[in-house]
């Protein structure tokens, strides 16, 4: 069990992954509960930080964004002012779903999400080669997303 969690922790934990949006009464039901207690249990895990977040997953090509983009970002120098300048600047961007510093050939990894190719292509040419300490960048267009989003395994 990770730190303090119990059997129940985790299921409750387990559902919410599955479906956010499922009401207290029903989740102290699936955890064989009182509605009062799995309340309590879920506050704690927010307050605790297991949980961070219940939001919807929208799907993407309902709202013109039905394109992901990969991009492996190399920046020109190591420095803690470079890696801070280029995340603040991904910060800011709202097609950034995601960015991970990483080990290996790239610093970090970005993963975009964009109409279509004209899209990123406009992206790319405004905005991600001038963002801060950019000196290389290399393109993956996903041509089918297998796994994504998945639930962690509890």
């Amino acid at each position: 069990m990770a730190d303090g969690l119990d059997r129940i922790d985790l299921k409750i934990l387990r559902l919410l992954q599955e479906d956010g949006r499922i009401g207290n009464a029903e989740l102290a039901k699936r955890v064989n509960t009182s509605p009062a207690t799995c309340h309590r249990r879920t506050q704690r895990l927010f307050d605790d930080g297991y949980l961070r977040a219940v939001r919807a997953v929208v799907a993407p090509e309902k709202v013109g964004r039905g394109s992901l983009v990969l991009v492996g970002v190399v920046l020109d120098r190591s420095t803690p002012e470079s890696f801070s300048a280029f995340e603040a600047a991904a910060l800011a961007m709202p097609t950034v779903l995601d960015c991970h510093l990483v080990a290996g050939d790239f610093d970090y990894f970005l993963k975009i999400r964009v109409s279509d190719m004209a899209d990123f292509n406009r992206l790319h040419s405004e905005t991600l080669i001038a963002l801060p300490g950019v000196r290389q960048t290399r393109t993956f267009f996903v041509m089918k997303e297998v796994v994504d989003n998945a639930p962690l395994s509890l």
